[in-house]
């Protein structure tokens, strides 16, 4: 059966980690659209008062406190966004954190606590979401990263999660079309986003977290899957900067470890130390917020991303993309021949 995708105003979404960054930016998003919400995160105070936001700008939203690394949990969602809303058409499955440190560094621990989050919560909730979307039809989104193409120095326990998560989205994408289910399963691949990821993250290195430039916008994301929810998408990039860093790790590997070697251990670590090296692993913290605390770099939006969501715009955002470089480089000439006349 072909999957049909509803209009985003027809469709409820249930969405995990919701309470901060990507999932709170698209749960916002998709009720200003008219969207219905269910939210699923650790943190039940969080996912209440966002709730609270939602229902007061007129929108629809439910909060299930749930922890996505247990199968009962990711059942017990389901269950509510058909009791309170007669079912759901889109689950987004988002929870995920991270760790800062050397392979040698991370305890077994913290590792498998990783794990039950970044990829038992992906598939628990894509499985639960299958059981009941076989019926009715709909879209499973999960979340991955650049990193699920390309792993990171600091990163080993976060890189090989996302890369076992696009192992285990494209084999269920591959079960679910054979068996005619009209599911349509994507995978989502951001590149740096501006949340409190880092904030958020077990840090080992006794230097804050930081994320390497560019960095892009929540909300960049968040449109992404949005339209993943009404149109069918096998992947996402999200970022100009993550399909590149995945085409050269895929064409020039060899090339790629030696300029992450060189580059990518000061890039994504600050002198100072971290505040929260502890982070969310363990318990829900610092959530209720879209945007991180990025004073290293700037967030920006993305612009392949806005051309991609809207090719009538495309080449307004080519010509203004243009004139910025252009710009830019006006201003380096007239500065460097001013140096020059210092000099």
């Amino acid at each position: 059966m072909k999957p049909t995708l509803k209009p985003l105003d027809q469709q409820t979404l249930v969405i995990t980690g919701a309470s901060s960054g990507i999932g709170l930016a698209t749960a916002q998003e998709a009720a200003r659209r008219g969207a219905r919400v269910v939210l699923a995160s650790r943190n039940e105070a969080a996912l209440k008062d966002i709730v609270t936001q939602i229902e007061a700008a007129g929108g629809q939203a439910l909060a299930v406190a749930a922890d996505v690394g247990k199968r009962a949990d990711m059942e017990r969602v389901a269950a509510a966004a058909i009791e309170r809303f007669g079912g759901f058409d889109t689950w987004v499955n988002n929870a995920g954190i991270g760790i800062w440190g050397w392979s040698d560094q991370i305890s077994d621990e913290d590792a498998r606590r990783l794990f039950d989050t970044n990829y038992w919560g992906v598939v628990n909730g894509s499985l639960v979401a299958a059981q009941h979307l076989k019926r009715a039809g709909g879209a499973i989104i999960n979340i991955g990263s650049v990193e699920s193409d390309r792993a990171m120095p600091l990163h080993s326990a976060y890189s090989a999660s996302k890369h076992a998560v696009k192992a285990f989205t494209d084999s269920l994408r591959m079960e679910l079309e054979h068996d005619g289910a009209p599911i349509v399963v994507t995978l989502v691949k951001p590149g740096a986003i501006g949340t409190p990821f880092t904030e958020h993250a077990r840090n080992y290195t006794g230097r804050e977290a930081k994320l390497p430039p560019p960095v892009y916008s929540p909300q960049d994301v968040a449109l992404a899957i949005l339209d993943a929810a009404c149109k069918p998408h096998r992947d996402m990039f999200v970022g100009s900067s993550a399909k590149t860093m995945s085409s050269l790790g895929q064409r020039a590997p060899r090339m790629f470890d030696r300029v992450s070697e060189k580059f990518m251990f000061d890039a994504q670590l600050a002198e100072q130390p971290p505040a929260h090296p502890m982070g969310s692993l363990h318990e829900s913290t610092l959530a209720g917020r879209v945007e991180g605390h990025h004073p290293h770099t700037r967030v920006r939006r993305s612009l392949s991303n806005q051309a991609r969501l809207h090719p009538g715009r495309a080449a307004s955002i080519v010509l203004a993309a243009g004139a910025a470089v252009a710009a830019l480089a006006v201003r380096w000439r007239y500065s460097g021949w001013a140096g020059m006349r210092r000099a």
